[in-house]
């Protein structure tokens, strides 16, 4: 049960938390590298996302590393500092407030990126395994498939699967299987992604989502 008398006291750091986690995802260093390349507004290049996807339509890979990497780098970034400072509770709300402020910037009118780059970050830094079980389903399914935007999907769809089933592999027979806590901030990232990946689903669906390597103006599978 929650001490409501911690709680009282708590709120002002979890506010501060998911606020300063927003803060720092809602930085887009997509848009912010391509400009300081002279490269002009990433918005109105391909699908106008603001992540790395986008930015490699530009013909710089550096580009595109730098800001798969930094886009990453945000959410971890947010995860930790907090964890440093206050603890693994607020360090969750610092990750969500990451991934909202990736997605819906108020610098750039609500309109961000997809958060697939930011959701491994964060998940990596929130929870180690699975994060890295997480990118290894987007790498196997990105080679299997082909489809970016289809490893996305499966690999944030289950990563809530994997924080609460991995546990099993180092504590078999353990009453709790997994952490309830950190397998319903997977899904909470999930259902982000998911939210945000709508036009690829329907593509998907309609079976004109074009594969990794072949271009087209609108697709996009990591931002």
């Amino acid at each position: 049960m929650f001490d409501a008398h911690l709680l009282a006291h708590a709120w002002p750091y979890y506010l501060a938390a998911l606020g300063g986690g927003y803060l720092l995802g809602a930085v887009p260093f997509g848009l912010v590298l391509t400009r300081a390349a002279g490269l002009g507004d990433i918005r109105k290049i391909g699908s106008g996302n603001i992540g790395a996807t986008n930015v490699l339509r530009t013909g710089n890979k550096g580009l595109a590393l730098a800001t798969l990497l930094l886009d990453g780098g945000k959410g971890a970034a947010a995860v930790l500092l907090v964890r440093w400072f206050w603890g693994p509770d607020p360090a969750i709300l610092a990750g969500a407030g990451a991934m909202l402020g990736h997605l819906f910037p108020v610098w750039l009118g609500f309109k961000g990126g997809k958060g697939v780059a930011t959701t491994l970050g964060t998940l990596l830094a929130a929870d180690l395994p699975v994060g890295l079980a997480t990118c290894a389903t987007w790498l196997i399914v990105a080679f299997a498939f082909r489809y970016s935007s289809l490893a996305a999907l499966l690999s944030t769809a289950a990563a809530p699967v994997l924080a609460w089933y991995l546990p099993l592999l180092w504590a078999p027979g353990a009453e709790t299987v997994g952490d309830a806590r950190m397998a319903g901030f997977a899904a909470f990232l999930a259902v982000l992604v998911w939210a945000k990946h709508h036009a690829n689903i329907r593509r998907l669906l309609a079976g004109t989502e074009p594969k990794i390597g072949k271009s087209k103006k609108n697709q996009d599978g990591v931002g």
